[in-house]
């Protein structure tokens, strides 16, 4: 289909309690710039149920309008209720670009809009920017986060893109000024194929938000069983931060899954990343290098995590993290 106009798209997805999810606020960051480098405005697309909180975020983070879907129907994300409302709203506006989060429910999402729209799709990105020609650059891994690829589609609109979280950061709130428009999109219960039966938390009733976490305390193989995360937990408890954990780690049934970071778990761009015990597998650090300082500790010099460290030290974790946890408390103190 053809471009109505030259504004760009931000996807919002939304919580339970219809708050923003962060994946949709930092889009806004790179949507703004790249909407004023086309000469368009950045809108963001709510979907959902109860979402006058994530309307207002949007607003209050960039967007010019904010276009919103509130029904019942859209409370639980089905792919069939929101892949209606969403491909009936590109139909009717025609955007130039759309940026969804390469979350679950994006990664369910954008193809099958893009499919229904006939156009192209960047998926799982990491950077954007503008060609010459005035189309979306896409830049995403492959081969396993080996080596990043640049994407274009030129002839395709609207160009679609899936971002990853934590790929940017959210920019600062400011005054809520962007037109609200609501749009009245109604989806038969005979239409929705599926449905939620269950919600079942996470072992333990343990709510892990890595991909929101200011300060992450990670650890690896390196830890050597379940009881190697208690001087993390440690540290973690000490500082304010999330535990995470490397898929190693996780595979080996040492930590829940809900505190992978890397390709296969959360991307995560926090101010501090703590790596205890990683070595610095291509996978991992595809998930954390967007963070703002890394601090590496792991006995061998020579392990590729000290690569894209800020800090490191190289000592047994088990002797460097008390000595860590006891000189933080007495700055604190």
């Amino acid at each position: 289909m053809e471009a109505k106009t030259k504004d760009l798209w931000v996807i919002i997805e939304t919580n339970e309690d219809g708050t923003a999810k962060n994946v949709g606020i930092e889009m806004l960051t790179p949507g703004k710039e790249l909407a004023g480098k086309q000469g368009g405005a950045l809108v963001a697309v709510v979907i959902g149920s109860g979402v006058d909180e994530a309307v207002k975020a949007a607003s209050e983070y960039g967007a010019d309008r904010v276009i919103v879907v509130d029904g019942p129907e859209y409370k639980d994300f089905t792919v069939d209720a929101f892949a209606k409302a969403l491909t009936a709203l590109v139909e009717k506006y025609g955007p130039d670009a759309i940026l969804i989060g390469a979350t679950p429910d994006g990664r369910e999402l954008a193809p099958i809009v893009a499919g229904r729209l006939k156009t192209g799709l960047a998926s799982d990105c990491t950077g954007i920017g503008v060609c010459e020609d005035g189309s979306i650059e896409w830049t995403r891994p492959a081969y396993g986060g080996s080596i990043m690829e640049v994407l274009a589609c030129p002839e395709q609109r609207p160009q679609i893109g899936s971002v990853r979280p934590g790929a940017f950061k959210k920019g600062e709130p400011g005054e809520a000024k962007a037109e609200i428009i609501k749009e009245d999109i109604s989806v038969a219960a005979e239409d929705i194929r599926t449905k939620v039966l269950e919600v079942i938390k996470e072992m333990g009733g343990e709510k892990v938000d890595l991909e929101g976490a200011d300060i992450i305390v990670a650890g690896g193989r390196g830890v050597g069983g379940p009881e190697g995360f208690d001087p993390i937990r440690e540290l973690a408890e000490v500082l304010g931060a999330t535990v995470g954990a490397s898929r190693a780690a996780v595979d080996a049934g040492w930590i829940s899954h809900a505190h992978q970071v890397g390709q296969t778990g959360k991307i995560v761009g926090p101010k501090l990343y703590i790596a205890c015990g990683i070595s610095g597998a291509i996978q991992h650090l595809a998930g954390m290098t967007s963070s703002d300082v890394v601090v590496a500790i792991n006995k061998d010099p020579d392990a590729p995590i000290f690569d894209v460290a800020d800090y490191g030290i190289v000592g047994n974790l088990f002797e460097v993290l008390p000595v860590l946890t006891e000189e933080i408390k007495k700055a604190r103190a």
